[in-house]
């Protein structure tokens, strides 16, 4: 009987060789992910509570961790609204030049940073093609805070069209259709019936465009400017802290970096969960 009870609890599993599996996936992503991290840790220890405290809440270490979340966000939000709209352009409308719109849409992906911060550089400079036009209103956008958040929307972009697109074209039409026959408009139809079952995914491209803007620096340090107080960001001060042979102080901004995005990235977890589970996702 034990026997038996013993065999019942044993459930097979849908994977051969589950053990290793699991096993190999643990290793790789403890030397992959959690080492690296916490050497990180370990490093910025060195300096002790109050040492570690000086060095994230300098005036300069404050500025640069402002700009480079609050750019991050910005960048964020607007690439959560226009990569949605994006994506259902994609997805719903057929036209010419829609494939190769469609693979524009991944060269943030494949184009090095480097190449893309010099050509918005270029682009947005005083006296570049776009910059020109905006230099007579007064806007002035390359080695500003606004040059920065152009360059996160451009390296961000991709993460969220390609995380709403696919659930987009999986989308049951005859939902819409239904709440059509049921009286509603076209935007009740949008916001009411068609939002709540992408957001999921919406947050999920948000998350990892924020988490990518976060720590983006090649693409940013062209043309940001980088003034401190002003336009410079936290990875460049972690980058001068290193050319400084201050590593503990750069291992420390680089914690701080960390604990900040960990916690923004709970948040948005915890906001998913809740929307799949109050839309039944």
């Amino acid at each position: 009987m034990a026997g038996a009870r013993g065999l019942a609890l044993k459930r097979p599993s849908a994977i051969p060789g589950f053990g290793l599996a699991l096993g190999f996936t643990l290793t790789y992503l403890s030397l992959i992910v959690l080492v690296p991290l916490g050497a990180l840790v370990l490093k910025s220890a060195h300096l002790g509570v109050g040492g570690f405290l000086d060095v994230v809440t300098g005036p300069r270490t404050l500025a640069a961790l402002r700009l480079s979340f609050l750019t991050a966000l910005i960048a964020a939000l607007v690439n959560a609204v226009f990569g949605v709209i994006i994506a259902w352009v994609l997805i719903r409308y057929r036209f010419p030049g829609r494939r190769l719109l469609d693979a524009f849409v991944d060269l943030p992906f494949a184009l090095p940073t480097a190449v893309a911060g010099i050509a918005l550089t270029a682009l947005y400079a005083p006296n570049g093609w776009i910059g020109s036009l905006l230099d007579p209103l007064g806007i002035k956008v390359a080695y500003t805070p606004l040059g920065i958040t152009i360059a996160l929307i451009f390296i961000g972009l991709p993460f969220v069209v390609r995380t709403v697109q696919p659930v987009l074209d999986e989308f049951d039409r005859e939902l819409e259709e239904a709440a059509a026959t049921l009286g509603a408009n076209r935007r009740q139809t949008v916001f009411l019936v068609m939002l709540p079952t992408l957001m999921p995914a919406i947050l999920t491209g948000f998350a990892l465009a924020l988490a990518r803007a976060v720590g983006e620096y090649g693409s940013v340090i062209f043309i940001a400017g980088n003034m401190p107080f002003y336009s410079e960001i936290a990875p460049l001060l972690i980058i001068i802290r290193l050319e400084e042979f201050g590593y503990a102080q750069a291992a420390a901004i680089g914690t701080a970096m960390l604990l900040i995005s960990f916690l923004i990235l709970l948040f948005v977890h915890v906001i998913q969960a809740w929307t799949r589970k109050r839309f039944g996702q």
